[in-house]
């Protein structure tokens, strides 16, 4: 970078740090850090909701990815990352239905009452995993706008990026969290408005529109593979969850289809930058908005650089928040049923710290971002049916357990390429992605219901001997 450059995109980080942490809402009490109330008890708005929803699923990395499939695959690439947000409103419309009809006040009590509390248990222990993960993932997207993995600037930009937001988190919780969502929305809708300004003027609309081919070794394997995932995949993530219990149930329904809808639309759009990519022969080099800004200009990266920024604070704080709530909150009640008072606020904040440090390690270690999405979202296959099916038992620990942790095994087992080549469907780069997620669907779903049908085999085998 030169003076011009570094003086741009260093001064727009503190701004963007500064000005988060002035405009964000001290939290007075516990309800309003961990459930996002306002001082006087009331539940976060409608739009507010949406708007958090809407920002905070949208990762900086995942945005990074969008356009990286734009630029392998065409328009049909973009699909397939978009179509993952499709999973907000069927979450939604899960956990409406889970409170509704059982009352639940979280996702953890709702598994204690049906499957029992090591189900609970082992689902909390996913759910750590993947938020230790959007730590380093979001945070490192925003350093290598500023400097190469290696270089002091990279990893600068992302400790203080990471400082800033969770100055503001722990001002807040998850109050500050969700008004700031609704900020960072708005500033990530305009910019990649900015962004498209420059894009399509750029192309031939129909030929940036119709770019791809829907055949399995095009990138339709991965659209299929995120349709197989529209079922679990959303509920090993609290950021989004945790919103679901936030509101009365029909305005966090309606929260949740809205967000959905506008993450697709958004998504796609972005995806659009690497199918421009494609198109003038711009080599993505694993970064496609990064290597697309380059090319049109300061102007541009500036633009690229500003919604990283603002779709991985989003997230980072969200992460924080949950963090908070599921090591403070949820799992002190799980572990040793405490009471339903909510902790001091000062426990929170000591999460937030911890998982702050320890969360960017693997940043230092040089992991690959997609690692953080990819193997996480194929272990947890088997929750699938777990809020599918749970309307066919009342009390069933064995299929949670037997659907559960075939799916990590199976995720495993192809993180280590241990799965044998006939699994695959296609010739696709995603072929063997796609085979383990239609094949473990139906392996875990006959894990869920196994111990059901046992149950049944056996009244009926006790009926018949008594008759």
């Amino acid at each position: 970078m030169n003076f011009t450059e570094a003086s741009l995109f260093w001064g727009f980080l503190v701004v963007y740090g500064v000005v988060m942490y002035a405009l964000s809402p001290r939290s007075r009490n516990a309800n309003s850090f961990y459930k996002g109330a306002d001082d006087q008890g009331n539940p976060v708005g409608q739009w507010s909701l949406t708007a958090s929803i809407f920002i905070s699923w949208i990762f900086a990395k995942s945005v990074t990815n969008a356009a990286n499939l734009g630029a392998a695959y065409g328009v049909v690439g973009g699909l397939a990352y978009a179509s993952y947000w499709l999973s907000i409103p069927v979450a939604g419309y899960i956990i409406y239905l889970i409170r509704t009809q059982t009352g639940a006040r979280s996702l953890q009590e709702f598994l204690t009452s049906r499957f029992g509390r090591l189900a609970a248990l082992s689902f909390a222990a996913a759910i750590l995993i993947r938020l230790y993960n959007e730590v380093w993932s979001n945070t490192a997207v925003v350093g290598g706008y500023f400097g190469l993995p290696g270089e002091w600037e990279y990893y600068a930009a992302a400790m203080l990026f990471t400082v800033f937001t969770l100055a503001y988190s722990l001002k807040g919780g998850l109050r500050s969290s969700i008004f700031t969502d609704v900020i960072q929305a708005f500033v990530f809708v305009f910019f990649v408005g900015a962004v498209l300004f420059l894009i399509v003027p750029a192309n031939d609309t129909s030929a940036l529109l119709s770019n791809g081919e829907f055949r399995l070794d095009a990138g339709f394997d991965l659209l299929l593979v995120a349709l197989l995932q529209l079922f679990s995949y959303p509920f090993h993530d609290p950021v989004l969850t945790d919103r679901g219990f936030v509101n009365k149930e029909k305005t966090m329904l309606k929260s949740f289809v809205v967000a959905g809808l506008l993450g697709f639309v958004a998504v796609f759009i972005f995806s659009l930058v690497g199918v421009h990519a494609r198109l003038n022969g711009i080599e993505a080099m694993g970064n496609a908005p990064a290597a697309v800004g380059q090319s049109l200009g300061l102007a541009a990266l500036f633009f690229m650089s500003v919604v990283m920024m603002t779709s991985a604070g989003s997230t980072l704080d969200s992460t924080f928040t949950s963090l908070a709530k599921s090591l403070a909150v949820d799992l002190p009640r799980l572990a040793q049923r405490a009471k339903d008072k909510l902790p001091s606020m000062r426990v929170g904040a000591v999460v937030m710290v911890v998982f702050a440090l320890l969360g960017n390690l693997p940043m230092f270690a040089g992991t690959d971002i997609l690692k953080a999405t990819t193997i996480s979202g194929t272990m947890v296959m088997g929750l699938a049916p777990v809020f599918l099916f749970y309307s066919f038992t009342r009390w069933s620990p064995w299929s949670f357990h037997l659907s559960f942790w075939t799916g990590i095994g199976l995720g495993i087992l192809l993180a280590t390429g241990l799965i044998p080549d006939s699994w695959a469907i296609g010739e696709g780069k995603y072929a063997m992605l796609l085979g383990v997620n239609a094949y473990g669907f139906l392996i875990c779903s006959a894990g869920f219901f196994l111990p059901l049908v046992v149950r049944r085999l056996a009244g009926r085998s006790l009926a018949a001997g008594e008759i």
